[in-house]
């Protein structure tokens, strides 16, 4: 469904005169597309939910922020990438940390120290890549690192990741090459810069 961006502008605005009715239309115009790009960014029915609970949640109270009615969706969007963005770097972090916890709760410290001494050179170099390389998807524009989570991160199709952010599939190609393009040049920038294969 095509959103009325004219229609979704007058319930912006009834919404900062205090009109809940038109935040409650405005809550069912949108929250279909946000609920599948959360999705398709978490895989969990759950947590999209709860993604989309506290999505609505910082869209009212800071509603009245937004200049432009007209950039609502726009607006929108980027509230629920970084909340799903923010979950999934928390998630990542938990499942890190679980990596070095045995079955029954003790810390799995001798398998850590097998896996660093079996290759601890690769495996800091591997550790510092892959953080330098998070910190430069992370120091995008928004737009770009967008892309690029959901295409490399979270193995999103481009028909996925246009159809949840209500874009075309040549807006998502052409984000994805600017942002890879981008991160290139960042890191090949540095010295021992990443080089994408």
């Amino acid at each position: 469904m095509e959103l009325d961006y004219d229609y979704i502008a007058k319930l912006v605005q009834k919404t900062q005169n205090g009109d809940s009715d038109a935040f409650a239309e405005l809550y069912t115009a949108t929250y279909q597309a946000q609920y599948r790009f959360a999705y398709q960014y978490v895989k969990d029915v759950y947590l999209a939910q709860d993604i989309l609970q506290e999505v609505y949640i910082l869209v009212l109270k800071n509603i009245d922020s937004l200049k432009n009615p007209r950039l609502f969706v726009s607006w929108l969007h980027q509230i629920t990438f970084r909340i799903c963005f923010n979950t999934w770097k928390k998630r990542r972090r938990q499942e890190q940390e679980l990596n070095y916890v045995s079955s029954d709760g003790t810390s799995n410290i001798s398998k850590a120290l097998a896996d660093h001494a079996a290759n601890p050179e690769n495996q800091m170099l591997n550790k510092d890549a892959q953080l330098r390389l998070m910190q430069a998807v992370q120091s995008l524009p928004p737009q770009y690192a967008q892309a690029i989570i959901m295409r490399y991160y979270n193995n999103m199709t481009i028909d996925d990741i246009a159809v949840a952010m209500d874009y075309s599939r040549s807006t998502v190609k052409r984000r994805i090459r600017k942002g890879s393009k981008l991160l290139e040049e960042m890191l090949h920038e540095e010295k021992g810069g990443i080089c994408f294969e």
